[in-house]
């Protein structure tokens, strides 16, 4: 039997570290687990998006990555609406929502909502202050349309 793996920790990095904290914390509305600064060449500061099992670490001195290196990076929304809306309210330039051209997906995307607001068809990008790209994915919508 395998031992368990769990993802908890993302390392992103950053070229400013408050800049970034200030961002994951104010705007994202991250939770703030650890900011640990034991000297001027090392700090870690963790945080944790709301509801979430996995959280990123931001820092001086964690990765050799030149800051906005990381791609790809998913937030998972139950409304992508309603998170496209708080996250743009909150002064977070927000790409406009796109989904899946058809259910037999070619890697291909249509402007606006997934019309049957399946489960990992709805996406919209958002950047970090140092070009680190996040994509929203929505999963779970309570209105979703299941009689398709």
């Amino acid at each position: 039997m395998m031992s368990p793996l769990r993802l908890e920790v993302v390392v992103v990095p950053v070229g400013d570290v408050d800049r970034s904290l200030a961002f994951y914390r104010d705007k994202l509305g991250f939770h703030l687990d650890v900011d640990y600064h034991p000297n001027d060449r090392f700090r870690v500061v963790q945080l944790t998006p709301p509801g979430s099992s996995c959280s990123v670490q931001l820092g001086m001195g964690l990765t050799a990555m030149a800051p906005g290196a990381v791609d790809g990076l998913c937030l998972v929304v139950n409304d992508i609406e309603l998170a496209h809306r708080n996250l743009t309210d909150a002064g977070v330039t927000v790409e406009p929502i796109r989904h899946k051209r058809s259910v037999d997906w070619q890697g291909d995307f249509a402007p606006g909502l997934d019309p049957d607001r399946r489960d990992y068809a709805s996406f919209a990008d958002l950047r970090d202050p140092d070009g680190n790209l996040w994509t929203l994915q929505e999963r779970g919508f309570a209105g979703r349309n299941t009689d398709s």
